[in-house]
């Protein structure tokens, strides 16, 4: 039997914006990094440069490692689905496409979340919450470049950043699965581990990192924030909304992740703010506010006592 919908408090609210700057910047930080990096080697420097911010952190706060294989399954699929196939897809996507169009394809996360968790059982399909996300896809369409030529490869890129987005839909059911009543931290810290032992290998056989140019000083920057700030810091935050407001809704961040990636280039960058963004902006906010639920009840109960 599907589990009841889990809603979105005041707290959940500032932790996802908090989220979509964090993930909204980390599309900026890849398409700095793709210029001296491959994408698998990309994808390695961020989950191993992660995964050592993170793990001092947990051992101070008394953190334990899990003693035998059948403990760290849950975070081998974890990182599997939420680290190794998403980064790689869209980083390998993201080298063919425009960064902010990478971060529109995102937003299609939601309703893959949706759809995996209705077809497991774990969430009903909820009309309201279909109409909002099939909204909030409109809202991310109006923030789309109009000028975009497709080629065969853009085609290849926006299916591999699509591959990633399904890819963090299975995340969410397995998150919602396994682990309700697992620290974030702890979740947080041993999927990355995983996934930087996995990672290595793969870039091994993919890149030979150890053969490449060694990158400069930007580059390094952009995968440290990529890493310490888009990563650690956003996965911490990431299974604490999941553990407070459920799979479908900690996956409303992609939807916000453009928006708030618009913002950062007005404000950080000094780029110009056209009013096709705040159309879709304003479209994005009320299929939030659909999805949300409250919002709409609020105004049925005041048509009804009218």
């Amino acid at each position: 039997m599907p589990g009841p919908a889990l809603t979105i408090d005041r707290q959940s609210w500032l932790l996802l914006i908090c989220l979509s700057v964090l993930w909204g910047g980390s599309f900026f930080f890849v398409a700095v990094a793709l210029r001296e990096m491959p994408p698998t080697t990309l994808a390695l420097a961020r989950v191993a440069f992660a995964a050592a911010f993170i793990y001092p952190i947990f051992k101070v706060q008394g953190g334990n490692l899990p003693t035998t294989l059948a403990g760290w399954k849950p975070f081998v699929v974890m990182g599997l689905f939420n680290n190794i196939i998403p980064f790689t897809l869209i980083f390998a996507g993201q080298a063919r496409i425009a960064s902010g169009l990478a971060s529109v394809l995102n937003a299609t996360t939601p309703l893959f979340a949706l759809l995996v968790l209705a077809s497991f059982g774990e969430e009903r399909l909820i009309l309201r919450r279909v109409v909002g996300v099939l909204i909030g896809l409109a809202g991310v369409y109006v923030l789309r470049d109009p000028d975009l030529v497709q080629s065969e490869s853009q085609t290849i890129g926006m299916l591999l950043c699509l591959g990633g987005a399904l890819s963090y839909g299975f995340a969410g059911l397995w998150g919602r699965r396994n682990f309700n009543n697992v620290p974030p931290l702890t979740t947080t810290t041993c999927q990355l581990i995983w996934s930087s032992v996995i990672m290595a290998v793969i870039a091994s056989a993919v890149d030979q990192p150890w053969h490449l140019p060694m990158p400069g000083f930007v580059t390094w920057s952009a995968v440290v924030g990529l890493a310490a700030l888009s990563t650690a810091l956003g996965y911490i935050l990431f299974f604490k909304i999941l553990a407070q407001a459920g799979a479908a809704n900690v996956m409303l961040v992609t939807l916000l992740i453009p928006v708030t990636a618009i913002l950062l280039g007005v404000l950080v960058l000094g780029e110009p703010l056209l009013m096709r963004e705040i159309a879709g902006a304003l479209v994005i906010a009320a299929s939030l506010l659909v999805i949300d639920g409250r919002v709409l009840g609020w105004a049925k109960s005041r048509l009804a006592g009218a």
